[in-house]
């Protein structure tokens, strides 16, 4: 296969990510430059899909099955104290208000309906579900088990988890080292342990009802160290939210 040799002062082409620091002596060997396409927007070199768009002839959305229609949040454009943030440090809403559900699952014989009415302000899972553009807002269309709790607070310590998710409030990170060192912050490993604060009411069997989780509130626990969501509450302490499954031993 045809190689093209490039220095770094011969990159110049619009759309592709500057080298800094890179010296002109320093051969690149590329095998093709794909073109960006018309309908992608990009950020410095990176190509990011827009949502899927409805187009305005249709006025309503009805979800199908145990799938939910949430209104995403709009992302806070300014700090607490006004400041302007950029693009960079707008953190993505993970939560947002229902505004329409499915007709609910089948488990067995038994039809479970969605327990989520509309207007309720939920939290969900971070990667999940299929982003639209409908009715000139962003929504999330996601399956009920994505929603990790309901919030009617902008305080992540209210969460009330669903099924069986856990809020967790994550123990504080050592600033020192057995020895009596002080660690600096890159050395400072995030904890995977902490105290339970709500759990849900637990996930459904096969005849369509709750099985209770085996952590309460109050329990202090050992989890999943890559597993769950992560967030800040008001008060400054760090918060996770995960599956029962995720939680691996309970400390005593």
């Amino acid at each position: 296969m045809a190689t093209t040799q490039l220095t770094a002062s011969s990159i110049s082409a619009k759309g592709f990510a500057s080298f800094e620091g890179l010296r002109s002596t320093t051969n690149l060997k590329v095998s093709s430059f794909a073109p960006l396409k018309q309908n992608s927007r990009s950020f410095h070199g990176l190509v990011v899909k827009a949502s899927t768009v409805v187009s305005p002839k249709y006025t309503s959305l009805k979800p199908l099955g145990d799938r939910v229609l949430v209104k995403i949040k709009t992302a806070e454009e300014k700090s607490v104290g006004g400041i302007l943030l950029p693009m960079s440090a707008q953190s993505k809403p993970q939560g947002g208000e229902v505004v329409a559900v499915g007709e609910g699952r089948s488990i067995g014989k038994t039809t479970v309906e969605i327990s989520i009415k509309n207007g309720t302000q939920v939290v969900y899972s971070k990667y999940a579900g299929t982003e639209l553009e409908f009715d000139g807002s962003k929504h999330l269309i996601l399956k009920e088990d994505d929603i990790v709790g309901i919030l009617e607070t902008d305080d992540i310590k209210d969460l009330q988890p669903l099924n069986d998710r856990v809020l967790i409030k994550v123990a504080e990170v050592e600033e020192q080292t057995s020895g009596g060192l002080f660690l600096t912050q890159a050395a400072k490993e995030k904890p995977s342990f902490g105290t339970v604060i709500a759990v849900g009411p637990g996930p459904l069997d096969e005849e369509g009802k709750r099985k209770a989780l085996s952590v309460s509130p109050g329990n202090t626990v050992l989890y999943s160290k890559y597993a769950g969501n992560d967030f800040k509450g008001a008060d400054g302490s760090e918060y996770i939210t995960l599956r029962a499954s995720d939680v691996i031993a309970v400390l005593q």
